[in-house]
C-alpha cells in the first residue's frame, strides 16, 4: 500500500495568499471607478450583490458617497496603488524563496515607494475624515489609522534591515508589512462571509466583528510565515531568554485579568457585545494555544531561537489584552466616545500593536547577539595579540 502524502501545508498557504491577492487587486483597483463615472464597471459591488443581496451592498454604500468624493483623488491613489501591492507582495515572496536576488531586490525598490504613496493618500483620506464619519465609526477609524502607521513603520524598519545586513529581520519585517496590507482583502472576504452567520446584518454590523480580529489574525499569519522560513536552530550570540519565567508569569497573570475585564464588559452590553465578545476571544484562544504549543515544541527538540522567538511573541500576546483595556480609557476622553466604542477600538489594535512590538524585541535580540559577537571577537584578537607578543 501507498502511504498518503503529507500536505505541504507552507505550499498551500502561499498559493491560498496569492490567489487571494492576486483576485483582489483588479477590484482595488477599480473600486472608486463608480465615483468618478457612474456609468463605469462596478465589478466589486457586482461579486458582492451575488454573495449576498444588492440591498445589502446598496445600504451600505449610501453613507460613502459624500465622504469619498470629498477626497476622490487620495482615494484613488490608495486604492490604485494598494491593487497594484497585492500584485508586488507575491512577486516578493517568489523572488526570495527561488533566490532572485537582483530581481528581488528591484521588485523591493518598487514595493518600497509604492507603499509611501499609497499609504500617503489614505493619510490624507483619514486626516479629513472625522473619526465618527468613517465607515463604521470611531473605532473603525482608528484601526484604518493604527494599520496606515504599522504598515509604513514596518516597510521603513525592513528597508534598514536590509541596508544593516539582517536579512532575517528584512524578511520578518517585510511579511509583517503585507501582514497589514493584507486586511484589506480579508476584510473584503468576511464582508461576503459574515452574512451568512449574521443574517439581516449590515455591512457596518460586519464590520464591527471583523476587526475584532482582522488585526489578530493577519500579524499571527506573518508569525507563522517569518518561523516556517527561518530554520535556523540558534543564533550566533542569541543565549538565554528575554522573557524568563517570572516576566511570562506576570504576563498572563496580567493578560487574564485584563480579559477576564473585556468579557465582563462585553457581556453586560446584550447581545451586541456578546457578538464582539465572541469574535475577539475565539481567534485569539486559537493563537495562544498555536504559539505556546509550539514554543514547548521547540524548547524539547532543542531548537533554541525559535523557543525564544515563541516566548517573545507569547508574552506579547498576553499583555494584549492590558493594552485593550488601557487604551480604552484615554480614546473615551481624548476622542469622545462612549464606552462600548472606546474599549472596541482599543481590543481592535491591541493583538496588532502588541505583535509589531514583539517583532521589534526579536529585531533588537539579534541585533544585540551580532554586537555580543563582535565584541567576544574583538576581545577574542586581544588576547592573541597579547600572546603573540609574549611569545
Amino acid at each position: 500500500m501507498h502511504r498518503p502524502k503529507r500536505i505541504d501545508w507552507r505550499r498551500v498557504a502561499t498559493v491560498a495568499v496569492v490567489f487571494v491577492c492576486v483576485t483582489y487587486a483588479p477590484l482595488a483597483m477599480t473600486e472608486l471607478w463608480p465615483y468618478t463615472n457612474p456609468s463605469a464597471p462596478r465589478f466589486g459591488e457586482w461579486v458582492l450583490s451575488r454573495v449576498v443581496s444588492a440591498q445589502y451592498v446598496t445600504d451600505a454604500l449610501a453613507t460613502r458617497i459624500e465622504p469619498y468624493r470629498r477626497n476622490l483623488v487620495p482615494m484613488i491613489v490608495h486604492s490604485v496603488l494598494g491593487g497594484v501591492l497585492m500584485l508586488l507582495g507575491p512577486a516578493q515572496l517568489l523572488t526570495a524563496v527561488r533566490r532572485r536576488i537582483r530581481l528581488h531586490r528591484a521588485v523591493g525598490v518598487v514595493f518600497a515607494v509604492t507603499v509611501y504613496v499609497s499609504m500617503a493618500g489614505a493619510a490624507i483620506y483619514l486626516a479629513r475624515t472625522a473619526p465618527e464619519d468613517a465607515f463604521s465609526g470611531p473605532a473603525f477609524w482608528i484601526v484604518l489609522a493604527t494599520i496606515l502607521v504599522g504598515t509604513v513603520l514596518s516597510v521603513t524598519f525592513g528597508i534598514l534591515a536590509a541596508v544593516g545586513g539582517f536579512p532575517d529581520l528584512h524578511q520578518r519585517w517585510m511579511l509583517l508589512c503585507y501582514a497589514f496590507l493584507m486586511t484589506a482583502p480579508l476584510l473584503r472576504l468576511e464582508w461576503g462571509v459574515l452574512p451568512w452567520v449574521m443574517p439581516g446584518h449590515s455591512m457596518e454590523s460586519v464590520n464591527r466583528v471583523a476587526i475584532m480580529h482582522l488585526g489578530s489574525l493577519v500579524t499571527f499569519g506573518a508569525l507563522l510565515a517569518s518561523r516556517a522560513m527561518d530554520r535556523r536552530t540558534d543564533v550566533r550570540g542569541v543565549t538565554g531568554t528575554w522573557a524568563p519565567t517570572p516576566v511570562l508569569a506576570a504576563a498572563h497573570l496580567a493578560g487574564a485579568g485584563a480579559l477576564a475585564w473585556i468579557a465582563w464588559s462585553y457581556w453586560g452590553w446584550g447581545t451586541t457585545g456578546q457578538r464582539l465578545l465572541v469574535a475577539y476571544l475565539l481567534p485569539y484562544a486559537a493563537m495562544y494555544a498555536v504559539i505556546a504549543v509550539r514554543g514547548r515544541r521547540a524548547g524539547r527538540e532543542g531548537r533554541s531561537w525559535a523557543r525564544e522567538e515563541w516566548r517573545l511573541h507569547v508574552t506579547a500576546l498576553c499583555l494584549a489584552p492590558v493594552l485593550s483595556a488601557g487604551a480604552a480609557l484615554p480614546f473615551e476622553h481624548a476622542l469622545g466616545l462612549d464606552r462600548q466604542a472606546a474599549l472596541s477600538a482599543g481590543v481592535t489594535i491591541g493583538c496588532g500593536v502588541l505583535a509589531f512590538a514583539a517583532t521589534t524585541v526579536v529585531s533588537l535580540r539579534v541585533m544585540y547577539g551580532r554586537a555580543v559577537v563582535k565584541r567576544e571577537g574583538v576581545a577574542a584578537a586581544r588576547r592573541a595579540r597579547r600572546l603573540s607578543r609574549v611569545a
